[in-house]
Formats: structure tokens, sequence, C-alpha cells
């Protein structure tokens, strides 16, 4: 049994405890007041109608209004109760309130006129029009008085509080919906001027805010208006009329956000509050890189596939499309934990149906890598584990060595072995002239992957020397008959492409942290420039290019045109708010051990072949002896393994292309 204090505790004992509710005390003071504002209504108009002298007004006319009025006030009450005008919460009345009310109210005065001509009394006409506007100016002035008090006190509170000047770009639909709910929001902002590239809109208000003019007057309008916020409200834009637009807001150093493109088909969604931060992606200047991935998804439905490094930006990200498109099983395989446990975790909320591996461990270890393709029999492997950051590597070459080049030898090998039929290697810009010995060891991966296809190619795989440190334990031809070896299928290539935005070791979320921290933002040259391309961009392409594949091929992604990273760093300041130099500092570090002023993305002897899509290109292979490189191959681990420090000498007799730019 519960108890009285259970009771007052429990809301719905309490709910059914309170048997009048708050909007129904509401309510039955309208019916009240309607009462009173009909009669009063139509008697108004009777006096009115006689000149305000109520001695004047005939006998029979009064008679008639004291007779009809009651039933007729009456009448309406019930019709506006079936309405639902008693239901509605006036304090967010709207257009759609206001025009019920008026359609209910004269529909009322017409059978008004119509029924006490016909039954009691022919009135004056005057009488009829006078009451039905009275009646109407009475019924709704009630319902929206409160709104009105509310909006008078919102802005006398708004006046006394401090408020930011907002420059709204974009005079559409968009930008109408946002100026509206700005001003009917408790937001301390107020738009004070609007900008639209539409000659047609210029020197005239919207909703008392006036168009100033098109983009070349932002600058000038920002001084003029003491702008702080800048929102940019064109969904519909090209990507290259956002960046040109979205430039000029930065050099206000305004804060500047914007509406995100998903508005363009949920108009009706527009707020304040959905509006978001510029991202280094908006000011790319390009539109987002879109391909045909049928052809991709054909290719793995149904297969397994295993994702080295799959903890990584792009290791995980290939994961996310792999597992979006029925994949037989996808094998997670990387040695870092925290990110093979996040990437495991969202894969299983998003894809519970997805058959899904996550295995720990390293591609230096053949043991383990054997083990995997015994087990689990990949058919498809995308081979994104590497060490990538270059200072580190620098000052660790042997490591570079040892995971990038001997890790990436040891997984083809057992792709090889295994009967895998697909092996993509993922390398990067780096790898062309290296400076550094990052990038060197990805030169040599495209090595192996080029070596291993010639000797495939030509019917002798078996030639191709197992590069193990344990010797034996993971003998591929363990009969002796060399059967292994016979009708090898796997297609080898790499994919080749610069930095990605947002990916472990991209300045940009340095740069963020330095500007988050006050800074200052380090740059390391002011004339220092890269090639950029979003995490989902990239590996949508080397999937792509996966396709593609004959076997032996070096695919290079258009990255577009370079970025100054002086000018990124600048304008990631001015998207927080801040000046350059003044509130943030820049600071030039000076080039880092094996850094590059640009990176090329192939090399001069290489040349250029196109394919089907226009972003994806083949670098010819440069021409090697390939058994001269498999000694060499093997000349090289033993000196990785001994962790000689001098190990870039010997990477430059293989990597003739490979220019060291630090003496170790």
């Amino acid at each position: 049994m519960a108890t009285k204090t259970d009771e007052n505790n429990n809301p719905l004992i309490r709910s059914r405890k309170r048997f009048i509710e708050h909007w129904q005390i509401i309510a039955f003071f309208l019916v009240v007041y309607d009462l009173l504002a009909i009669h009063l209504a139509y008697f108004l108009a009777l006096w009115l109608r006689f000149d305000c002298v109520f001695s004047q007004i005939p006998t029979r006319f009064f008679d008639s209004y004291k007779s009809f009025v009651l039933p007729y006030a009456i009448v309406c009450i019930l019709v506006f109760a079936a309405c639902k005008l008693y239901r509605s919460v006036w304090r967010f009345a709207s257009y759609i309130e206001l025009i019920l009310t008026t359609v209910v109210s004269l529909s009322m005065s017409v059978l008004h006129f119509i029924f006490i001509n016909l039954l009691v009394q022919r009135m004056p006409v005057s009488y009829h029009l006078m009451g039905a506007a009275l009646q109407l100016i009475l019924l709704v002035g009630v319902r929206f008085s409160y709104r009105l008090i509310l909006l008078v006190r919102k802005g006398v509170q708004r006046s006394n509080r401090p408020i930011a000047n907002v420059m709204l770009i974009g005079a559409g639909n968009a930008g109408q919906m946002l100026l509206r709910d700005i001003n009917h929001s408790d937001s301390r902002e107020k738009v004070v001027c609007i900008i639209d590239d539409n000659p047609n809109k210029w020197d005239r208000y919207i909703d008392g805010i006036l168009v100033v003019g098109g983009r070349d007057s932002i600058l000038k309008a920002v001084k003029d208006y003491y702008v702080n916020k800048i929102y940019f409200a064109i969904p519909s834009a090209t990507a290259e009329e956002r960046r040109e637009i979205l430039s000029i807001c930065n050099e206000s150093g305004c804060e500047v956000k914007q509406i995100p493109r998903i508005y363009q088909t949920t108009m009706d969604q527009i707020t304040s509050s959905s509006l978001k931060n510029i991202s280094m992606e908006d000011l790319l200047g390009r539109e987002p890189i879109t391909t045909d991935m049928s052809e991709v998804f054909q290719m793995i439905r149904g297969k397994t596939v295993l994702v080295t490094g799959g903890g990584g930006s792009i290791g995980s990200e290939l994961c996310r499309q792999i597992a979006a498109h029925s994949p037989g099983q996808l094998i997670l395989f990387d040695i870092y934990e925290n990110n093979a446990y996040d990437i495991q975790q969202e894969l299983k909320r998003i894809h519970p149906e997805l058959d899904l591996v996550v295995l720990i461990g390293s591609v230096r270890d053949s043991r383990k890598v054997f083990s995997l393709f015994k087990h689990y029999r990949p058919q498809i492997v995308y081979h994104a584990a590497a060490h990538k950051h270059v200072p580190l590597m620098e000052d660790s070459p042997c490591e570079a060595i040892k995971n990038n080049t001997l890790g990436t030898y040891k997984t083809a090998y057992a792709a090889m072995v295994h009967g895998c039929e697909r092996f993509v290697l993922i390398s990067t810009d780096k790898a062309v002239n290296p400076t550094n010995i990052m990038g060197a060891s990805k030169r040599l991966c495209e090595m192996v992957i080029q070596g291993f296809y010639r000797k495939i190619a030509e019917g002798k795989a078996d030639e191709i020397p197992q590069l193990f440190t344990h010797e034996g334990q993971e003998n591929a031809d363990k009969d002796g008959t060399g059967e292994v070896f016979r009708n090898v299928k796997t297609q080898f290539m790499a994919v080749r492409f610069g930095n990605v935005l947002g990916s472990n070791g991209s300045v940009v979320p340095l740069f963020k942290k330095q500007i988050d921290n006050g800074g200052p933002v380090t740059v390391t040259h002011p004339d220092i420039i890269r090639y950029f391309m979003t995490i989902s961009e990239a590996v949508s392409l080397v999937m792509l290019a996966g396709t593609y594949a004959q076997g032996g091929e070096i695919f290079v992604l258009d990255m577009g045109s370079p970025v100054k990273i002086d000018t990124l760093a600048r304008n990631l300041i001015r998207l927080s708010g801040l000046k350059p130099d003044e509130d943030i500092k820049i600071v030039y570090s000076g080039l880092r051990p094996g850094e590059k002023l640009y990176e090329e993305k192939l090399m001069a002897e290489e040349g250029m072949k196109k394919t089907q899509n226009d972003l994806i290109h083949i670098g010819s292979p440069i021409e090697f002896d390939v058994d001269r490189f498999f000694k060499q191959l093997e000349e090289l681990m033993i000196v990785a393994y001994n962790n000689d420090k001098n190990i870039d000498e010997k990477v430059a007799e293989i990597v003739t292309t490979y220019h060291p730019a630090y003496n170790r």
C-alpha cells in the first residue's frame, strides 16, 4: 500500500489528484471573456450607429439585440470550443491561430447577420459591419495581447544586456528563417545588416534589416555596423563561392558560423542553434569529391577483408566504409589497443550484424601475421599500418624500416602464399624523391609491391625470399614441392596521396590545440605548402583505385591545389574569432629533420597515365633489378635489426632518389 509520502512524490498519483489543470482555468476565464466581448461588440455597434447616444437607439433594435445576443454568444462559444480555440498555447500563438480565430469570428458574424434578420428584426447594415469588426478585434486582441506583452518584456530585457551584432550573409529563404529565429530567441544577438550578391535586393529591407550590398561590402559593413559575428546562410552555395566569401569573412576578425549544407533539403529546420563553425574543408575551395563506389562495394561484398593499422585515421575510415557494404568478414589488425577498441565499439553499435574480428598485433611479427592469414584467409587486404611521423622516424630510423618496409614485406608475403586476391598498399607523396627516412621507407614499400608483382607475372613467385628474422617457423613451402607458389593470383598495387585533414599527425589538430592554449602557433616555414584531402575522400579513392588494378601499379590521387601552411594556420586562428599576430602569435620554427618545403606527387621519371576516373592516375613503374633489390633488402633487414644508426646510408644505396636532408 502506498504511503502518504509516496503519493506526494509519485507524479502519476499527483496527476490524478489534480482535477483542474492550469490551462483549463485560463480557458474558463477566456470563455467568460468571450461571452462579455460578444455582448459588448454588438452593443457598441448599435451605440455607434446612433451617434453614441443611448437614448436615440430605437426600442425595437435594442430589444432585438437583447433577445438575440445571448443565444448567439453561446453558439459562438460552442463553435470556438469545437475549433479548439480554448486549447491553444497563446504565448506561442502564430499566424495559424490568427487565421483560425479570424475565419471563425467572421463566419459567426455572417450567421448573426442571417438569423437576426430572418428570425428577429431587420437590423441596420452598419450594425452588422461594426459588430463583426469589433467582435474580431476583441477576440483577437485578448488572445495575442499575452504574446505582445512577452515580446515587449523580452525587448526590454535584451536592451539591458550586451548584444552581439550579427551580419547575415544571404537574403534568401534560409537567411530570412535564421533572421526571424534570432529575433524571436532569447539570445544576446541582434542582426544589424544583411549581405547578398543580388543587386535587386540592395538598399531594401527584410524584417526591418537593411541589405547593405554584396560580398565586396562585407569588410566595410563590419566596421560601419560594429559587427561581432557573421552568419553564412547560403546552404546552396558552391564550394568555390563558399571559399571566396568565407575568406573575406575571415579577414574581418569576426566569429564566423554557417548553416550546414544538409539544410538544402530541410529548409524548415533552420535555427541559430543549428549553425556550425567554419571548417578547413570549407576553405579548400573545391566541391567534396564524390565517386561512384558501386564497383568497389560489389568487389568487397561477401569477401573477407583485412585492414592492417585499422585503428588509425585512414584504417578506421576504411573499416567504416567497408563495414557499411556487407563484407563477409572484416578483420581489423592494429598494434595500438585503444584505437582498435574505439573503432570496434563504433562498428558494433552501427553494424550489429557485421562479422567483425579485432586482433592486436604487429605487422613486424611474421609468426602473428602468418597465423592470421592461415586462420582467416583474407581475400582483400588494405595495408595501412605504418609509422608516419617524419621527425620521430628521423630519430628512430631503424624502426621506420622494421615497421614500414619489412612489415609490408612480411604481410605481402603472407598474403601471396595464402591465396589473397588483392593487396592494396597505402603509400604517401613523401615517397617521391624522399628527403626523410619515413618517405624512403614508404618508397621501399612501393618497390616491394612492384617486385612481388614482377616475380608473380613471370611465374617465379618461388624466387621471392622469405625475409624473416626467425627462419623456418613460417616456411611457406614446408613440403618442399613448391606447390604453394604455383598459380599465385594476388594482385599487388599501391595508392599514393598527400596529407589528410584531421588525421593523426595532421597539422590541423596541432594548430587547434595551440590556439586553444593561447598560442603561439608554430609553422615550420612561411613558404611551406602541402596537398590536402579529407579522410573520407582519400579512403573512397583508395578503395576505388583498388578496383582498377591489373598488378604492380602505383596509383596517384589528385589532391587538387596545394595549400600554404602559413595561410592554413592564419585561417584557423580567424575561424576561432581571433586575429593572427595580435591575439595569437605565429612563430616560424624552421624545417624539421627530413622535412621538405613542398611534396611531390610523382617522380619525374614515372610520368602519368589516366584511369577512367579523372582523380586517379597511374605512375609508370621505374625499372629496377628485382633480384638485386631483394638481396639488398635482406642486407637492410640485418642492419635494421642491429639498430645501426647509419642505416640511411644503406637505404640510399637502394632508393637512388633518396637524398637525406638531415645529417644524423
